[in-house]
């Protein structure tokens, strides 16, 4: 476990920081024998560290978990979810896409995204930012969609919050009309999520309850076309242009954010980080 110590105390007791989260799983795993899990599990540890480093983020300044054929991490509040989003997430796709390149056995990727409060202590990090970045990558519609679209080496699955928080207000590498929504419900979790396949214009899912697409049938009510013929193949960029027939609505102006957070850093909005110490 790689561990950079991040708490916030106030008053001698030690709280919660505002944090983005990443929970990462190699999808099939059970299937692979020894000797492919362990060379799935090293290929997945190096693509995260070409992620972390394309985005300025050092060994040992996050936290991060090994999970057996996952991984969970923490960065500190200090690092721009923007770049989480954007390069962090492109380089991972490039760097699957070279290590995939003439594979018969691929390495695929879900990956859940989150951002709140976290607490952490000599056992690991815990709190409800946590336990959905868990969920949105083991969710039905995630595995449902690694599982019927074999040609997809990498799902990004983001809260509600941090889509319209983040991702939707766009940014380097960020493609928020890319997203499409789906409910995830997972033991206590039953919310709103935003399925994402890099460098293809929609995930192919209709429905708010994350449903695949018939093959062959065509849009519903405004959305993209389902069936997978509909996609772009791997790698090919679609562009940064103006919103996709089917996009996601614009963020509500009367949905206002979340002010929980003060003496925040220059990475995030000025209300979201440090929790506000005693006042003078």
């Amino acid at each position: 476990m790689i561990s950079a110590g991040v708490n916030g105390e106030v008053g001698g007791e030690v709280g919660g920081i505002h944090r983005f989260v990443v929970f990462g799983d190699i999808c099939g795993s059970g299937t692979l024998d020894m000797a492919e899990k362990k060379h799935q599990r090293a290929a997945m540890y190096a693509a995260f560290d070409d992620a972390y480093s394309s985005v300025g983020v050092e060994p040992g300044t996050f936290h991060q978990e090994d999970r057996g054929d996952g991984i969970l991490a923490a960065l500190r509040p200090d690092v721009p979810p923007t770049l989480m989003v954007g390069r962090w997430i492109d380089t991972l796709y490039e760097s699957l896409r070279a290590h995939n390149k003439g594979r018969g056995r691929p390495l695929r990727l879900r990956i859940g995204m989150n951002a709140g409060l976290v607490v952490q202590d000599r056992h690991g990090i815990v709190g409800r930012a946590v336990d959905v970045a868990a969920r949105l990558c083991d969710s039905s519609p995630a595995r449902r969609i690694m599982s019927e679209t074999p040609d997809v080496s990498l799902l990004v699955v983001v809260s509600d919050w941090l889509y319209v928080n983040v991702v939707a207000e766009g940014g380097r590498y960020v493609e928020p009309d890319h997203y499409r929504s789906a409910r995830v419900r997972s033991k206590e979790t039953d919310e709103a999520a935003w399925f994402h396949v890099p460098r293809r214009p929609a995930p192919p899912l209709i429905g708010l309850d994350g449903e695949l697409p018939p093959e062959g049938e065509g849009a519903r009510e405004g959305r993209p076309a389902a069936g997978r013929e509909r996609l772009p193949a791997a790698g090919a960029r679609t562009g940064g242009g103006g919103a996709a027939r089917g996009a996601p609505p614009p963020r509500r102006p009367d949905r206002p954010r979340p002010h929980m957070f003060s003496r925040c850093s220059t990475a995030w909005p000025t209300s979201l980080c440090l929790p506000a110490g005693p006042s003078s």
